[in-house]
């Protein structure tokens, strides 16, 4: 563990092995920070969530291994009213003042670029990357593998693989460039290009299009992760393509 100069470490804070604190950091709260996670300067770990109703609970915020929290980044822990726990999976990056709201979870490999602001009760999937100045409303719903581009006001769900960008964000795609960085197979985007153009075509109703991609598609495991983020809906609407254009991007 390297406790780095001015920072500051609540009694009830919970450090790893190998845990860095470069200067200039507060933790407070009760924060679990797992091994080998950097943390730079001027960051406010675990201090009180930004809400209203938060009354002193006894709530956490768990931080997993190997992440990379960059200057000024802010993360709250949990509240009452939201399962009483912020959680950020291993081996993510944010990046300078980004926020994480309570109640939220990341999971895995999570990448939030400068100034990303999540609201309370935020879910982001494992890989999915949020670009600089990207502000996500309370209780949205961000899938495994998706991007938001930058300055994006993303106010719904967010499907996994989905691209979406403006404000108010659209969906506008899928994450092709994160696939094949990340060496998904040419057959597994194919199926996921075929699912994408059935699910959002302008016949019939979502049920009825889901059951149509599940007859013919719901065997593969990444399709079937679509299927599975559309049926548990959440309390905000699934982000949806503007115009027929943006089919040109599955």
């Amino acid at each position: 563990m390297r406790i780095g100069p001015f920072c500051d470490i609540g009694p009830n804070v919970d450090l790893g092995p190998d845990v860095e604190l470069v200067s200039h950091v507060a933790v407070a709260g009760r924060t679990t920070i797992g091994a080998r996670t950097r943390v730079f300067p001027f960051a406010s770990i675990g201090h009180p969530p930004q809400d209203l109703k938060y009354r002193g609970e006894a709530s956490t915020l768990d931080i997993g291994a190997d992440c990379t929290l960059r200057e000024g980044v802010t993360i709250n822990p949990g509240t009452q009213g939201g399962g009483m726990v912020t959680r950020v999976g291993a081996h993510c990056l944010l990046m300078a003042n980004a926020h994480v709201g309570h109640d939220c979870a990341l999971e895995d490999r999570v990448v939030l670029s400068n100034n990303v602001m999540l609201a309370g009760h935020v879910r982001i999937g494992a890989w999915a990357i949020l670009g600089g100045g990207v502000a996500v409303i309370q209780h949205a719903r961000v899938g495994q593998h998706a991007f938001v581009g930058g300055l994006s006001g993303l106010e719904g769900d967010l499907i996994p693989y989905g691209l979406a960008f403006g404000n108010r964000a659209h969906l506008a795609g899928l994450n092709l460039v994160g696939l094949r960085r990340r060496h998904f197979p040419r057959e597994t985007i194919a199926a996921l290009r075929r699912a994408y153009r059935l699910l959002f075509a302008p016949e019939g109703s979502m049920r009825e299009r889901i059951e149509d991609v599940e007859g013919e598609l719901g065997g593969e495991p990444h399709v079937a992760a679509i299927l599975d983020f559309l049926r548990s809906a959440g309390d905000r609407p699934v982000c949806r393509p503007l115009n027929v254009d943006d089919w040109d991007r599955a």
